[in-house]
This record gives structure tokens, sequence and C-alpha cells, in this order.
């Protein structure tokens, strides 16, 4: 112990200097940083034409409207390096009539179709795996909002909210329509996008409709990134107060838009064991309606919802002090998230979606959803939202109504300040003898971005038990400065003992903690085959919060090697001492770790090969004393994708743990990964995932297949099998379900 706390001494001191010596750089770069360039004070302006005959969506752009109508072409280089030539240009129309706003692109590409990457056809597709062209609008002129729409070289689509240029919501879908062709010199995208899809005003005076536009293309293969109008390195393509000015749209008043979406499901499930099964089948109706009451407003009614088509979570062996946060993947709750308090972060959740639906914890079984109502209003000052949701009784919990109300005010360019409550209130339980309850939380937080570099964002939450009356509390404040050479950041937070948002996610009870930390961006010139190298630093540190001189745990992430290659592939060396006070019940996997205080060193490597090629590897192997034993972790991944037709995934993780605990155990466990996504076309697809894990022997099965057979309308053929292996118990579920949208 005494070894361990000496250990703690001299390394407080190496990292005081290391993060004094980095601070010092990093300010001394500040003055001089004039690459993050500022948004302009004078957007630049881009012409929408009226058609004066029929467009035919197919990709081609041969109708005359297109070639008479301007070309948009001066893009900006921002990857691999910042400015210079652009190597992939690309020529952008904008044409409207009374119904849609078409956007046709040429992406030219001297390799033609050889030189196209696409990883497979799904839709709302990862962003670095692929060629694409999307373009981003703003049509309220929020500049802290926008909704973007993308599109591969194969036509599959991703539509994605997007709040403040770092916060997505991919779960956003809405009615348009892509068509691309691929030629030998580039490929041809034509959007449609029905401005029924779109929330907009139309003023007195059509000359003064000006919304904001970026058009963005990202060429896979040498990893260039292109943008108009310009846009820094540092930020994503979403950060609306660097748009340009989308005038000459002639808009048609705003219709009662009403989108019905019905669907209706059979379900047939078995239970059996070695001497019998039981078969149950079930029939379900419901669906979702959405009304733009108005430009600004939005009201949302789900009935009798399902999620039978969602992606499943997959396993997780935590041998970690902290709760996992596992991504909502359910497109209700999904649609309009970035609006609701806690921004990227997953540290404090006051409300967090996947608290409704579930039996118990995050990652339990389904519970019925009755009906759930959303209201969403927003302008350029401020947005307005709220949430109900009835959720039903099951045989484990209690029928449960959840409540939100959500208010934002904007000011400045950038700034937003916003307060939220929450309340649950369960029902009375006779069968288990529970009693009803109430939980509420009240919260504010909010954004500031005093330079368009620098975001200092924070909350500040309070909950309340009403039955036990109960008082807890947290925060959290992040300052971060991020620039073409260099990002900067701090973190503090805390969260109180009694804190408990029941419809929220904590990542840990009764903890302060502080995370400074950043990393240099270098971009050397005279190195061909190296695009950036990062390294750089962060500490993380954490102590009770209800006595402050109680130690929790400590570590130093140093990261001496962090490269981006030019051919796409990455490589990672680094070092993580980590100090440990175990003084409370504490057994990972089962492994019971005697209290008392502990110190080791994890060593990391971890790379990848160009993951947009046919076929591209990904490992990660660790090694360290851990607690009282050694722990060895080795990550092994690989992708084949002969055509994007076809995609192929198995990954693998397996831990070695000696000697560990009271009892110097030992631990190794396998998690097995498979997927495999076959696709006519971007509207007839099936995904088959599998998953193994050692540890509980659990073995999960879901094959799912998806017909699109309109915009936006599905047939989905489900099927679930999950067994244990050392268990007589299986189950098997499969699921049929047809959903069909119309929009008024």
């Amino acid at each position: 112990m005494k070894l361990a706390i000496a250990n703690m001494k001299s390394t407080y001191t190496v990292i005081a200097i290391i993060l004094f010596w980095n601070c010092a750089g990093i300010l001394a770069q500040t003055d001089t940083d004039e690459d993050n360039f500022a948004p302009p004070e004078n957007r630049q302006v881009v012409h929408a034409v009226r058609v004066m005959d029929e467009i035919t969506v197919d990709g081609h752009l041969d109708e005359s409207d297109w070639e008479a109508a301007p070309v948009v072409e001066d893009f900006f280089r921002k990857e691999p390096r910042q400015g210079g030539e652009v190597r992939y240009r690309s020529q952008v129309r904008i044409l409207y009539d009374d119904r849609n706003l078409y956007i046709g692109a040429f992406c030219a590409d001297s390799v033609g179709p050889g030189g196209i990457r696409v990883q497979d056809l799904r839709r709302d597709f990862i962003w670095g795996e692929n060629d694409i062209f999307g373009v981003s609008l703003d049509p309220q002129n929020l500049m802290q909002y926008c909704v973007a729409f993308q599109s591969t070289p194969y036509g599959n689509q991703r539509d994605l909210q997007n709040f403040n240029g770092d916060q997505f919501d991919t779960g956003w879908n809405t009615l348009w329509k892509v068509r691309t062709q691929r030629a030998d010199d580039g490929y041809y995208a034509e959007f449609a996008i029905p401005f029924k899809s779109l929330r907009y005003e139309v003023p007195e005076d059509s000359a003064a409709v000006t919304w904001g536009v970026i058009f963005a293309r990202y060429a896979r293969r040498d990893l260039e990134q292109s943008v108009f109008p310009p846009i820094p390195q540092s930020f994503s393509p979403y950060r609306m107060t660097y748009a340009a000015r989308l005038q000459g749209l002639e808009l048609p008043e705003p219709s009662a838009n009403v989108r019905i979406a019905p669907y209706t499901l059979y379900q047939l499930d078995e239970d059996s064991d070695v001497n019998s099964s039981m078969r149950d089948g079930k029939f379900k109706i419901g669906g979702d309606v959405k009304w733009a009451i108005n430009p600004r407003t939005v009201l949302d009614l789900t009935i009798n919802t399902d999620f039978a088509q969602a992606e499943v979570d997959r396993a997780v062996n935590n041998l970690e002090r902290f709760n996992i946060f596992f991504p909502e993947q359910r497109q209700f709750f999904l649609e309009n998230s970035g609006l609701w308090s806690g921004g990227v972060q997953t540290e404090i959740r006051p409300f967090f979606s996947r608290r409704i639906g579930l039996q118990g914890e995050f990652n339990a079984e389904p519970a019925p959803i009755d009906a759930g109502l959303r209201f969403t209003q927003r302008d350029e000052d401020k947005a307005l939202a709220g949430l109900l949701v009835r959720q039903r009784e099951t045989d484990q919990t209690a029928a449960a109504n959840f409540g939100v109300l959500r208010y934002l005010k904007n000011y400045g360019r950038e700034n937003n300040v916003g307060v939220m409550l929450t309340h649950r209130a369960d029902d009375n339980f006779e069968e288990l003898g529970l009693d009803a309850t109430n939980n509420t939380t009240l919260t504010i937080d909010g954004q500031m971005r005093p330079k368009s570099h620098w975001t200092i964002s924070y909350i500040f939450s309070s909950s309340l038990d009403h039955e036990s009356n109960t008082f807890g509390y947290s925060g959290r404040v992040f300052a971060g400065n991020n620039s073409n050479k260099y990002y900067f950041g701090w973190v503090s937070g805390i969260i109180s003992e009694n804190y408990n948002p029941e419809m929220g996610f904590v990542f840990q009870k009764n903890v302060l903690w502080h995370n400074p930390g950043g990393y240099w961006i270098w971009r050397p010139k005279k190195i061909d085959w190296i695009r950036r190298w990062d390294p750089g630093l962060f500490v993380n540190y954490y102590h009770d919060a209800n006595k402050p001189g109680n130690f929790q745990q400590a570590s130093l992430y140093l990261f001496p090697v962090y490269v981006f290659f030019q051919d796409g592939s990455f490589l990672e060396y680094a070092l993580t001492p980590t100090w440990q006070n175990i003084n409370f019940p504490f057994a990972p996997l089962g492994l019971t770790i005697d209290e008392g205080q502990y110190y080791y060193l994890r060593q990391l490597v971890r790379f990848n090969t160009d993951q947009s090629r046919k076929i591209s590897l990904s490992g990660r192997f660790s090694w360290c004393n851990f607690y009282d034993g050694r722990r060895i972790t080795t990550v092994a991944g690989v992708r084949l994708a002969p055509m994007p037709h076809l995609a192929l995934t198995v990954d693998y993780e397996f831990n070695d743990l000696q000697d560990i605990g009271l009892e110097s155990q030992d631990l190794k466990t396998h998690l097995v990964t498979g997927g495999l996504r076959l696709a006519a076309n971007p509207r007839l697809q099936l995904s088959i995932f599998y998953q193994y894990n050692s540890f509980d022997n659990f073995g999960h099965w879901n094959i799912r297949g998806s017909w699109e057979f309109a915009p936006l309308s599905f047939f989905y053929l489900v099927f679930n099998d999950n067994a244990m292996e050392d268990s007589v118990l299986n189950n098997q579920s499969l699921i049929s379900k047809v959903s069909y949208l119309k929009q008024f």
C-alpha cells in the first residue's frame, strides 16, 4: 500500500509537469493559429431556379433545366489538409417546383466506378466508410440546427438532424428521394426533397426567402473532404454559422402536413426445455401520427408502439467500476433527441429514453407502451418540447407514466440556455407488494461559444423521490478549445449519493471527478505516408462526493503514438497508469476484489487497416497487472465487403484474468460476434447477427429481412433465438411486421 501511495505522489508530479507543458504549448499557439477562421460576416449566396419542365428523378441530370441552372463548384478542401486544390471536383445545381427542392450533383473521379468505396447499402450508413455527397439545410435560419440529406454513389440514404454542429439525431427519417448513376468519370446524384418534409415560413416578400445551405463531398479513397462554403477543418460540415445563403425560392404555402404510419404485426413465441415446449402467438396493431401544425410546431403521437425491427444490443463484459451506457436504438425516441439536455456526454443524463419501454434497467426485456405524445416547437429564438408516455404493466414491473418538459433559449450566435423537468410515476403493484412511487428531476443546462473554436457547456440537475423525500444533485462543466492544430479540454463534475433520476442515467453515484487533457494535431508536410499524428494525454481523477478526501480512482491516459496514415489505416500505443481505492463490495464478472489500494500500469496497442477496402482488419491488445492479479485482453476483427451488396464482419474478444481477488481466481471469457448483410438494392436487405458470450454461456441470433416497398414503408421479417449453453431453456420468436407511411 505504501508503495502504491508513493507511486501515486511521484506520478502526480509527472502529471502536473506534463499538463503544464501541454497547456503552455497550447496557449503559446493560440494567437498564431489563424487557420481556424471565424464565420464570415457576409455569407456567400447560391441561387435556386424554378423548373420549366418536369424533372424525372433518375440520377441522369439530362433535363434542359439542369443544363441551364447555375453551377456551384468552388468547393473548399477540409481534409486531409485544409485549403489548397480540391482533387475530387464537384458541381452542384439547385432547382425547385411547387412540390420539391431538387439538388443535382456531379462528383468527378477519373478512376470511375473502380474507385468507389461503399461498404454496404444500409440506410443511415456510417459517414467515414463510404464515398458520400450531401446537403445540409437550415430553412428557418436558426444557425444552431439543420437537417442533412446524404447519399452514396449506390443511392442508399442517410438523413439526420444536427444541433450546434456536434449533436446528431440519425434516427430522424423523412420522405425524400435520391437516385444515382455511376459513370466512367465519376458519379451523379439527384435529390428530390419535398417541401412538405421541411419546416419553413413564407415571408410576405418572396425575395426575402433565405435558407442556410452547405454542400459536402467525401472521397473516401483518398480521405478528401470538401465543402461549400468553406468550414474550418476542426468543425463538422453542419456548422450552420458558416452556411451559404440559398435564395431564389418561391415557396409554396405550408400545408396541413400530416404523416400517418400504421403497422400490423404478428409474433410467434416458443419457450422450450427438454420436456416440453409452449407456443404463444399474438397479433398487434398500432402506429404513429406526425402533424406539423405549423412550420415551427410538430405533434407526434404513437399508439401501441412496437420496436421489433430495432437493432439488438451487443453484450459487454464490464470489468470497470462504472455503469455502461447503452445507446438508444428506437426511432421514436431518437427523433429530436438532441433537443433534450445532456448533449453528447454520457455521465449525467436526467432524461434517458431507454428507461421507457423496458422492464428494469437499460438492457432488460421490453415492456409494452400503450401510447406516447411528443410536442416540439422551435424557432430562431427558442425551443419548447414535451413528452408523455404510458407504459403498460408486466409480470415484473408496474405500469408507469413518464413526462418530460423542456425549454431552450438561444442567444447570441451559438449560445443557449435551457431548463428541463422530468417526472416518473409508477403505479402500485400489489402482486409484488410494491407501492406507487414518484420521482422528479429539475435540470438547467446550456452552451456558450465565445469564439468559434471555444465551447463551454454545463448541466446542473436535482432529483426528488417523493415517497422518501430524498433529494440529490449533480452537475458537470466542460470547457474545450478545438482548433486545427490542437485540442484541449477540461471536465469537472459531481453526482451526489442520493441523486436518482428514475428517467435518466448516471455512470456512478457519490463521485466528484476531473478530466483535463488534450492533444496536438501534427500534419507532417515532409512525411507523405502520415496524414496526422495526435500525441496527447488525459487525466481522470475521481473521489467521493460526500467526503472529498476519500480517493476512488485515478488514471493517466498517455498516448504518444496516435497516428492516422495516408492509406486510411491507424495505429495507437498508449500507457494508462491507474490507481484504485476499493472501499466497497466490488466483484467484476464475479471476481471478488479485496478492499484496499492498488496500482497497475496498462499498456495498449490498437490498429486498423483502411476500413473502406474490400478486406479490412482491426485489433486491440492490452496487458497489465490487474488489482492483485494479471489481465490480458485481445480483440480482433475482420470485415469482408467484396461488393456493396455483401458485407461480412467477425469480431472476437478474449479476456485472460489470472490470480484475481480474494480467492486468487482465474477467468477466461470469449465474446464472439458475427454479422452478415445481403442487399439486392438499398430497399431490399437481409441482415444476420450472432453473438456468443462464454461468461454466461449465452448465445443470440437475430435475423432481419426488410423491404422498403414504398418510401418509409416497410415489410419486416424478424427471427430471434436466445439460448444458454448449460440451460435447458430456449426462447425463439418469429415476427412479421408491415408498416405503411402516408403523407398528406
